[in-house]
């Protein structure tokens, strides 16, 4: 048997199976192609994902470092107040024994 390549049947049946052949080879290297997109593209995911966490690591540290920084404000304003209070409830104690001290004298003197 003896293939004539001028033949238009043979034509035609050899453009159906390289269309045939071609359409397969593109659709089996297109979902190649997909999966190796998804692929990359996890990886950059997962990429971003750690430098947020990073981020977030590094967030939460400065936040810790202000609140601690609050913390110790606070407690420095909290003792100059407790200061100030026992200053002034001393002065109180001796203001208040003071005018008793004259209350009492007056009265003694006054009754005399």
């Amino acid at each position: 048997m003896q293939i004539n390549f001028q033949d238009p049947e043979f034509r035609k049946l050899l453009e159906e199976l390289v269309s045939q052949a071609v359409a397969r080879f593109v659709a089996e290297n297109e979902l190649k192609a997909r999966e190796i997109s998804l692929v990359k593209r996890l990886i950059r995911v997962e990429e971003e994902l750690k430098a947020l966490r990073e981020i977030m690591f590094e967030y939460m540290k400065m936040t810790d470092k202000r609140f601690e920084l609050m913390e110790e404000a606070n407690r420095k304003r909290f003792e100059a107040i407790e200061k100030r209070l026992s200053f002034l409830q001393w002065f109180m104690g001796f203001g208040f024994t003071f005018i008793a001290s004259l209350i009492g004298i007056a009265t003694y003197l006054l009754a005399c």
